[in-house]
């Protein structure tokens, strides 16, 4: 079978199995062969995650761990021993957008034991699980793949800024938590990104008399409200479109950073 009649069968059998956006992950995974690089050897699952002991081509075991509520990362960590310790290790994001999709491995730091026995996950972390950085990514944008250390650049600087987003989010008094991502979209984009929404979900005087606009990514961003509403440090963020293409094309980062310890807490008690 030549390239072209592979190509048009992974399509196709893409668009039949997936929703348009996991089309697009799934179908570069194929190309770039990362979709087959390792075999499932043992697979343990409970209502909120699945953790599975893989082998690479080298023989080599680790584990995948796969939480039901968060399907864009991928938590990685060595085989547990036979005291059943184990280590974190990195961190394997993939969420797709309207114009592509973004890929990256964060590495980790913390561990602890780990018990997988029948239908049974059992987590007891000595060291909890923390974020040290983006070792590796990809970004497919339209019809342009970034790859390299242009892609890292451009990841890392993203999540830095959604870091300091996300902090300045929680610190809002009665800011929601445990949200779904479609409950958090539906949430935030009003408070955020208010010219991007229905006048009548709009907040409560968000415009008010005197206020300027500048025009940016071919939207009029209220600056005023930008210094009424947001911290300086989010200020030209927020009037660039810098933080409307962060929430176009990182929206799932965004919520991952927002949620990450409900994500830790998933770890530190005993699951059945």
């Amino acid at each position: 079978m030549n390239k072209k009649l592979t190509y048009l069968f992974i399509f196709l059998f893409s668009f039949v199995f997936f929703s348009c956006v996991s089309m697009m992950e799934f179908a570069g995974r194929v190309l770039d062969g990362s979709a087959f690089a390792e075999k499932t050897v043992g697979r343990f699952r409970n209502a909120e995650m699945e953790v599975l002991i893989v082998k690479n081509r080298n023989n080599e075991q680790s584990i995948i761990i796969s939480l039901k509520k968060y399907p864009m990362i991928h938590i990685r960590g060595t085989l547990p021993d036979e005291n059943n310790n184990f280590f974190f290790t990195s961190l394997e994001y993939l969420a797709g957008n309207t114009h592509g999709w973004n890929e990256f491995s964060l590495q980790l730091h913390g561990g602890g034991r780990l018990l997988l026995e029948g239908n049974n996950i059992e987590f007891d972390l000595t060291e909890e699980m923390e974020c040290i950085q983006i070792t590796s990514g990809r970004i497919h944008r339209y019809d342009n793949r970034i790859t390299g250390d242009e892609a890292v650049t451009s990841l890392r600087n993203r999540r830095e800024r959604i870091l300091v987003l996300t902090e300045w989010m929680l610190s809002i008094e009665n800011a929601p938590g445990n949200q779904t991502i479609k409950e958090f979209e539906k949430y935030w984009k009003p408070i955020l990104l208010p010219e991007m929404v229905s006048s009548r979900n709009r907040p409560s005087g968000w415009r008010q008399e005197g206020d300027t606009f500048v025009r940016a990514e071919d939207i009029r961003w209220n600056t005023c409200f930008t210094e009424r509403f947001f911290p300086e440090v989010l200020w030209p963020v927020r009037n660039s479109g810098t933080l409307l293409r962060d929430w176009e094309e990182a929206l799932s980062l965004i919520y991952m950073q927002y949620e990450w310890y409900n994500i830790i807490n998933t770890f530190t008690k005993e699951r059945q």
